[in-house]
């Protein structure tokens, strides 16, 4: 039970800055599952479980608002799926302890970025075409390795190249269900078949998805009043500072066994 709570809290915490900013619940998320000791492989498997729901839940609200832009949605969707299907495949052919390096290397530096972008202004102009398809693959591929990098990657690039927030934030959300979906039916078939050898405490953490699962729900429908009260960059700098702390935390652990 204390796991529940616990994992449902940062799931709510989590919910509530992606819902505002379009981005940061996998990463807030899997970065707790690998501070507990969980394989890389499993965090992600587990934080696509529940983001199966939340995500369902977000994108219906964008759709419901009009926050959706299609000819972005379309353009960004199939390139995050095949990010998301590759980096899975490539997450569950290797040993969990040669992957944990590299996925706390990359959580550090995904909050350095997102404590620069606080910074940063966002120019106006259209984001040009040849920008979506790089940024989406990336996007997908790094969602599927460190459980959490779909908004986080795409969605900064997007308003960094001069995307319109609301469109940008709403479309984002849309389109990670699908790259959700493609990533979870990927690391199914990596277990059925053999591929995914180190999956055998996957259902240990039932508490700990169904947590993220009930906050992440539970928060959604306040993002909106994060969002008019809250500044971005204020957002962005608690976030980042999070995400920065639990990586630090993370490559010490790593150092020192």
């Amino acid at each position: 039970m204390d796991d529940f709570l616990l994992f449902l809290l940062v799931g709510a915490l989590a919910q509530l800055v992606d819902g505002a900013l379009g981005m940061a619940y996998g990463v807030i998320s899997s970065t707790v599952l690998l501070s507990f000791g969980v394989a890389p492989a499993t965090a992600s498997a587990s934080v696509h479980a529940a983001e199966l729901f939340t995500t369902a839940a977000s994108g219906t609200a964008h759709l419901a608002n009009r926050n959706i832009d299609w000819n972005l949605f379309w353009r960004l969707a199939p390139f995050g799926i095949i990010g998301g299907v590759l980096g899975t495949y490539v997450l569950t052919g290797f040993p969990a302890d040669s992957i944990r390096p590299f996925v706390a290397a990359y959580l550090g530096i995904i909050g350095v970025y997102l404590l620069f972008r606080s910074f940063r202004r966002v120019p106006s102009q259209p984001v040009k075409p040849g920008v979506v398809p790089p940024l989406a693959v990336a996007g997908g591929f790094l969602d599927s390795v460190g459980g959490g990098g779909w908004g986080p990657i795409v969605t900064t690039g997007l308003l960094g190249f001069g995307g319109q927030p609301r469109y940008v934030i709403g479309t984002v959300n849309a389109a990670e269900f699908l790259i959700t979906l493609s990533v979870s039916l990927t690391f199914l078939f990596a277990l059925l078949t053999g591929h995914w050898e180190e999956a055998g405490d996957l259902t240990s953490h039932g508490l700990a998805v169904l947590g993220l699962i009930v906050g992440g729900l539970i928060a959604a429908p306040f993002a909106g009043i994060i969002v008019r009260r809250l500044p971005e960059t204020t957002l962005l700098r608690i976030v980042g500072g999070l995400i920065c702390i639990l990586s630090i935390t993370q490559i010490v652990g790593l150092l020192r066994g």
